[in-house]
């Protein structure tokens, strides 16, 4: 990397500059409806997908939490109608903007050369084929849609009996398919060319031009990135990147940062967002995060600017959790003062509060505005659409 000397700024300044990349400064950045969907999708880059229902599955919850009025079917409008977003693997399964299909095109082609990395070793070659020519001429499936499978043993703990998913796994995988709706855990599979209305594919992206992709998005959804941060979960990314980060710094472009008496890794943010005036955080503005919110999912990350180890403790044996099973985190103003271990219980139609743990000191003016934020995330919670 270069040796450009450092610029050093406070904690305060690191944490309101990546607040406002995360757009959780504003109270509408993204607008509502469909749109502010894909907008939201398109800035952070991508929003995780996960199966755990506890509180509502945190797609939806990362995109309530940025977009106010947001709505479950805005989001499967954006997937299923307008076509502006769809699921791939990131660090995660996760819905990404379709306008940046062709920076996974590689990735689909190595799960293509590989077919055990999709867990479809046992795909066979013919059965497969004849799958795809199903879908073409019965159009879109799920796995429910196809009960004529011989049930087979599992090879996989997230594997199923019936082989077709092994197969359809694959098909998403490699490219071939994409999920065209998705109802709850519950996915349809279309051939992808005919989903997205194209007569030929993208072209893929080269690694140099994905190097670019990831360290843009990265300056866009962090503002201080890290090689680990604009990488994250794609270790092998690093190499690419590294070249684009020493060259920004050549060219001024990209100013290296020092938070006061922090060891963090080396940051480094676009010089124009240096140039800027400090971003202003309300300190009453409270979200009820995710745990697998952008904000939260690199835990190293939110430790050294934040000051705070989150811990994710579903998997963990009862009398070893501390903050609860699914411990939310609340961010007020710049930050995390508390962690809300929730469960919706649908049929009482209550949002339960199991643990309360206080991060920061609590005050009766910061209990109040976290119990309105409650009341706005219970109606969130048990909202019908």
């Amino acid at each position: 990397m270069a040796k450009a000397k450092p610029v050093t700024i406070d904690v305060l300044r690191a944490r309101a500059m990546w607040l406002r990349a995360q757009r959780l400064d504003e109270a509408t950045p993204f607008g509502e409806g469909p749109q502010a969907v894909r907008r939201a999708v398109e800035h952070l880059g991508y929003v995780q997908i996960d199966t755990i229902n506890v509180i509502e599955r945190c797609h939806h919850h990362i995109l309530y939490s940025r977009i106010p009025a947001y709505r479950r079917s805005d989001l499967a409008a954006a997937q299923t109608d307008e076509k502006s977003v769809f699921e791939y693997w990131t660090h995660a399964l996760s819905y990404v903007p379709t306008a940046d299909f062709r920076f996974f095109i590689r990735a689909m082609e190595a799960y293509r050369a590989n077919p055990a990395k999709a867990f479809a070793a046992e795909t066979d070659a013919r059965a497969y084929s004849a799958l795809l020519a199903r879908i073409r001429r019965e159009g879109a499936l799920s796995i429910r849609d196809i009960d004529d499978d011989v049930l087979v043993e599992k090879t996989h703990p997230w594997g199923s009996r019936k082989p077709s998913k092994g197969a359809l796994r694959f098909g998403f995988y490699a490219g071939d398919l994409a999920i065209s709706r998705r109802d709850g855990m519950l996915k349809t599979y279309e051939i992808a060319a005919r989903h997205f209305g194209w007569e030929r594919r993208p072209r893929p992206a080269s690694d140099a031009q994905t190097a670019q992709y990831l360290l843009a998005r990265g300056l866009r959804a962090q503002s201080l990135v890290s090689l680990d941060s604009i990488c994250y979960g794609d270790a092998k990314a690093k190499a690419g990147v590294a070249p684009l980060i020493e060259a920004g710094v050549k060219r001024r472009t990209l100013v290296p940062i020092q938070m006061e008496g922090a060891k963090a890794p080396a940051l480094w943010a676009d010089a124009k967002d240096l140039e800027a005036p400090s971003p202003d955080v309300d300190p009453g503005r409270v979200h009820i995060l995710s745990p697998f919110d952008p904000l939260v999912i690199q835990r190293k990350r939110l430790a050294a600017l934040f000051g705070y180890e989150h811990r994710f403790e579903a998997y963990a044996p009862a009398d070893k959790r501390v903050l609860g099973y699914f411990a939310l985190p609340v961010l007020a103003g710049d930050r995390i003062v508390a962690a809300l271990d929730l469960k919706t219980d649908r049929k009482a139609k209550k949002l339960l509060i199991q643990k309360w743990t206080w991060i920061a000191g609590e005050t009766g003016e910061l209990r109040r505005a976290i119990e309105d934020e409650l009341g706005r995330f219970e109606r969130f919670q048990l909202a019908d659409d």
